[in-house]
């Protein structure tokens, strides 16, 4: 079997004892190929990111980065501009087969929240090693805005694979010839290649942009806050806007996307040398995506988007990113959107769902 490991093949993993928690998985954490990581009850408040190293554990270099521990049960404060590390509740011990990779969850890569997985002798975030037998633990960086916290939060996800599941670029395109992946012509280069919307059907909103001093966002309260007190908007008459380095947007793909149940996807970044700025932090895209959406039309892909050193002009079409498909092993028992509740299926330019629609 290869692929990416659908739901029930979770449930089993979760049943052989391979994926364990305390408390115990709960079924709104299983995912169509992927699993929701739950935050513990403490944070530290480190002075620098950093990686477990061969051989070492992130117990190891917490000692040696820690500047102070915080108590999360009763809710705490992530203060913007800092790192902190948080055990997760799940705990690991695959098969020599199996590997997997993290990410954060689309909510949270859409509050500028950069979340990242670590291990015990990781040298690279986000990737766990086949066999991986040990701890988890998130690196939580605020961006842009200030997050109260809780255990049991579930602010980034975890996908299994076992083999090779990557598409290339031949059986991309003939998947696309027999169900089509993007609504028009499809850019094929490692991956599917997508480009930024800057002239919307109607009025002058292309995007959102971080108000720079704003209230702390409690991540348990969805659907109550008001855009405007958070959010600047982004308008242009002429398809192109100008990024400011440092400053966070919130913006939306042209084309509208399509994942078939059989597959999954992964978003990522456009090569450097195309601007400077980066694309996504949140990059799994689920089976299903887009499938129910318009009588399988596809959903439009939220770009989160920062830009770095330099002031950087971006027009209308021009190429952002990628998506990485992959094979899954098999199809899962509940695919996005139409089996579970899923936030962003059909969606267009779409903040966070703890914001009120503007």
């Amino acid at each position: 079997m290869t692929g990416v490991l659908a739901s029930q093949e979770l449930q089993r993993l979760i049943a052989a004892g391979q994926i364990s928690a305390q408390p115990e998985i709960t079924p709104e954490q299983i995912q169509p190929a992927s699993l929701d990581l739950r935050l513990g009850t403490r944070a530290w408040r480190v002075r620098a990111s950093f990686l477990a190293g061969h051989g070492r554990t992130v117990q190891d270099r917490l000692e040696e980065f820690e500047m102070h521990q915080i108590d999360l049960t009763q809710g705490a404060v992530l203060e913007k501009g800092c790192v902190y590390v948080v055990p997760l509740m799940e705990h690991l011990d695959l098969p020599e087969h199996i590997q997997a990779v993290a990410n954060a969850k689309s909510s949270t890569g859409r509050l500028d929240l950069l979340t990242r997985t670590i291990t015990d002798g990781g040298e690279e975030f986000d990737r766990i090693q086949p066999g991986y037998k040990g701890p988890l633990y998130a690196e939580i960086c605020p961006r842009s805005f200030s997050v109260l916290v809780r255990p049991g939060m579930r602010l980034n996800q975890i996908r299994f694979r076992t083999g090779q599941a990557v598409l290339s670029d031949d059986a991309l395109r003939a998947l696309h010839a027999q169900s089509p992946l993007v609504d028009g012509e499809a850019v094929i280069s490692e991956g599917l290649g997508f480009s930024v919307d800057l002239k919307p059907a109607s009025g002058t909103l292309v995007g959102y942009r971080a108000k720079p001093h704003t209230g702390v966002i409690d991540l348990d309260r969805i659907g109550e806050y008001d855009s405007a007190e958070y959010w600047e908007e982004v308008r242009t008459n002429n398809g192109q806007i100008i990024l400011d380095p440092g400053a966070f947007y919130i913006l939306v793909s042209r084309e509208a996307v399509h994942i078939p149940p059989e597959y999954a996807a992964e978003m990522a970044p456009y090569l450097a040398m195309v601007g400077e700025f980066r694309v996504h932090y949140a990059g799994f895209f689920d089976p299903g995506f887009g499938h129910a959406a318009a009588g399988g039309a596809g959903s439009r892909g939220v770009l989160e988007v920062r830009c770095h050193e330099a002031p950087f002009v971006l027009e209308h079409g021009q190429v952002v990113g990628r998506l990485v498909y992959e094979k899954m092993a098999e199809v899962p028992n509940q695919i996005y959107g139409s089996d579970i509740s899923s936030n962003y299926q059909g969606q267009g330019l779409k903040l966070s769902k703890h914001f009120r629609t503007p």
